[in-house]
């Protein structure tokens, strides 16, 4: 009994030790802080529906934060549309059907209690978008409060973005953009796209995935950790102050 009781103890004095010392968190934004993917989605559904085609989430989980030019020429590649419609057409036309849309965006559910208990707890954060200028700020129009919590945002459209995710390339802008000399272990991402984890840990930092649930499990793969959404994360587990309640 006495045993028990001690791998007991041991069981939950490791299950207290922290994944690891967070002190700087990244946000991806579009279907992680602002829900904008039903969105894309929706467009996308109708610019196929147009040649008998359906839209999946297989085909999404490619195009999720990639830069815009290279989801298209997925869509377009997978889709069979070559010699019917260009990447650039698809861009064009998505675009605006898009503009209409982006200014009703809500926050998504655990959003606004993170950010501010880590504004409050005076711990630094960013955004590390793969939107351009032009959607941020259609997307984020009616967010202006939320989005001066950050130290900084990091866009798509960054010079020093020379790639988009899965290159590490917007992750470790964003990192070097802190006051302080940051290194990447001390840095904490949230994403809800595939290409946007595996963008996390090439740079060298953990991730915790935030997935839409029709996402196939099988895209879960390489993440630190999986919520069903913002409410169920304990920033204790990552070394950062508790919620108050």
């Amino acid at each position: 009994m006495a045993s028990a009781g001690a791998d007991e103890a041991a069981a939950a004095a490791v299950a207290a030790q922290p994944r690891a010392a967070i002190s700087h968190v990244i946000f991806d934004m579009d279907g992680l802080l602002l829900d904008t993917e039903g969105f894309y989605t929706e467009v996308q559904e109708k610019i196929l529906a147009r040649y008998g085609k359906v839209f999946d989430w297989s085909l999404k989980a490619k195009m999720m934060g990639k830069k815009a030019a290279e989801s298209a020429r997925i869509f377009v590649d997978e889709c069979g549309l070559d010699g019917l419609l260009t990447p650039e057409q698809f861009l064009e036309e998505r675009e605006s059907m898009l503009q209409a849309l982006f200014p009703s965006c809500t926050k998504l559910p655990g959003v606004l209690r993170l950010i501010h208990h880590l504004h409050a707890n005076g711990i630094p954060m960013a955004v590390a978008t793969g939107s351009h200028k032009r959607h941020f700020a259609l997307k984020t129009q009616n967010h202006q409060v939320m989005f001066s919590l950050m130290h900084h945002v990091v866009m798509g459209d960054d010079p020093e973005v020379k790639a988009g995710k899965p290159s590490p390339d917007i992750f470790l802008a964003a990192m070097r953009r802190f006051e302080g000399n940051v290194e990447p272990s001390k840095c904490l991402v949230f994403e809800d796209a595939p290409s946007g984890v595996a963008a996390a840990k090439n740079a060298g930092m953990s991730a915790v995935m935030v997935p839409d649930p029709r996402l196939d499990v099988s895209y879960h793969k390489g993440a630190d950790q999986v919520l069903c959404s913002l409410l169920d994360f304990k920033p204790i587990e990552w070394g950062l102050p508790p919620f108050n309640e």
